[in-house]
């Protein structure tokens, strides 16, 4: 039986490090005023903002839970766990839901990401794939998976395994909370 936490994609969904290289699809998308991206494989939908229930002792980039046809889906601010500005909820705010691998385990957990803007999916060749810079990037290179080249436009793709690491998110939660 899968839990909230622990849930399995579908069979005909890939897991993110299983995308062909000669093409990919990624998810075009605003955080703190900036253009990112996401693989679209990791991406399960896109929701309207709807009520999300503040859970207290969380540290600024956690905004709560939410209710996802009766799983409890825990929502991260993207932007402000990337130190960008927290997102502002405006018409275009809205949720992805993304599966995220767990790291000691089997399994995906099923996060809401909070961002500023959704904008398109977009086809991208291996040819529009750079590396990342080690510098001149507003949020930190291990958050970053690639460059990607889209109409001309270099924008940085997220590494969400990294930035939504299950381990990670948890030392937060704890270190913020003994501050309190």
């Amino acid at each position: 039986m899968d839990t909230p936490s622990a849930t399995q994609p579908s069979e005909a969904r890939a897991s993110p490090s299983d995308a062909p290289q000669s093409q990919l699809q990624i998810l075009r998308l605003s955080l703190g005023g900036e253009m990112h991206a996401v693989r679209i494989d990791a991406v399960r939908e896109i929701l309207e903002i709807s009520k999300i229930t503040p859970v207290p002792l969380m540290p600024d980039f956690m905004r709560g839970v939410m209710n996802l046809r009766g799983s409890v889906i825990p929502v991260v601010d993207l932007a402000a766990r990337l130190g960008l500005p927290a997102a502002t909820s405006s018409r275009r705010s809205c949720v992805v839901i993304v599966d995220v691998a767990l790291a000691d385990q089997p399994g995906y957990q099923t996060v809401g990401a909070l961002v500023d803007a959704v904008y398109e999916v977009a086809d991208a060749g291996a040819s529009d794939v750079e590396a990342v810079p080690r510098m001149g990037t507003r949020i930190a290179p291990q958050f970053i998976r690639s460059m990607v080249r889209v109409r001309g436009q270099a924008t940085p793709e997220l590494d969400l395994a990294n930035i939504l690491d299950e381990r990670t998110m948890c030392d937060l939660v704890r270190a913020h909370g003994e501050l309190h």
